[in-house]
């Protein structure tokens, strides 16, 4: 018996807040680089899919974890001005039963280069305490899930999924064979696919195809648009040519785009062509949840 859909999009996934600093280019290792003014915005790969989704104008939900410190209550004022329900999100308040100890609100230094490219490094703090909000993943159309949160938690949350599974394999790590077979779209870019192939070169097509997910892979391959593989055929998608000033968050972007294009019943190329345009608007823009464009704004 299916369950009641209360969502058209539930993310599970990390919350953080973003530390975004302008570089001439990436440093190099021991090197000490003077940059631009810092800028503090909300991010997270959850919590932007979350946003873009909400954007685009789907019934979004979304389970993380956040400190109870100053930045926590920042990033829940964010996604609650987006109508996003945080039901499924953990406060982890020091001194609580659920956390004796301070946990701090996961943190992303994000360094932009004056091609729009970014460095990142995450801090995870309290999205290692994710917990899955089994009813609420499992009442989703579409489940959308990352990997800055435990494995555990992905794998969870994929299991109890009864809509589309969307998986974006970032950051790269290994994924179980499991998890693969339960996946409905896998959306990797080109290196992370590499990884999941266990190889540093090879076909990309062939490598997709090989991976064992249920569904297509669609390979986003930055300004030269993306890949999508299928079980008998692939296709290339171009890029829109605009001028990038922070790619950040295009890869998010693109994944509640794809997924809010495939729940209105397009094929996967449709919806990636649709992800395709979306993620073009956000790297013209600077920061993560900032950059994200509305339904209203895309035409």
């Amino acid at each position: 018996m299916s369950l009641r859909t209360s969502f058209d999009v539930v993310v599970c996934g990390s919350l953080n807040v973003d530390v975004t600093v302008d570089v001439p280019r990436a440093p190099e290792g021991g090197q000490t680089m003077l940059g631009g003014d810092a800028r503090r915005s909300g991010g997270g790969k959850g919590g932007n899919q979350a946003v873009a989704a909400a954007r685009l104008g789907r019934r979004t939900a979304m389970v993380g974890a956040v400190g109870g410190d100053g930045d926590g209550q920042f990033l829940l004022d964010l996604l609650r001005a987006e109508d996003i329900d945080l039901s499924g999100v953990r406060r982890l308040e020091a001194g609580t039963r659920e956390s004796p100890e301070s946990v701090p609100t996961g943190q992303a230094f994000v360094f932009v280069d004056t091609e729009g490219d970014s460095t990142i490094v995450v801090s995870p703090g309290a999205n290692d305490h994710v917990e899955v909000a089994r009813e609420l993943v499992a009442s989703a159309r579409c489940v959308l899930l990352q990997q800055e949160v435990p494995s555990a938690v992905v794998e969870e949350a994929a299991s109890v999924a009864n809509g589309l599974v969307v998986l974006n394999p970032a950051p790269a790590r290994p994924v179980s064979a499991s998890l693969l077979a339960g996946v409905d779209l896998l959306v990797p870019n080109r290196g992370e696919l590499l990884g999941l192939a266990g190889t540093d070169r090879g076909d990309l097509v062939q490598l997709a195809q090989k991976l064992g997910t249920r569904g297509p892979v669609v390979v986003t391959l930055g300004s030269l648009g993306c890949l999508v593989v299928e079980e008998s055929r692939s296709t290339r998608v171009p890029a829109e040519q605009v001028k990038a000033v922070d790619a950040t968050a295009a890869g998010d972007s693109f994944c509640a785009a794809i997924a809010d294009a495939m729940l209105d019943g397009a094929d996967v190329v449709e919806a990636a062509r649709w992800a395709t345009r979306v993620a073009a608007v956000t790297v013209t823009r600077p920061g993560a949840m900032a950059s994200l464009p509305t339904r209203a704004e895309l035409g």
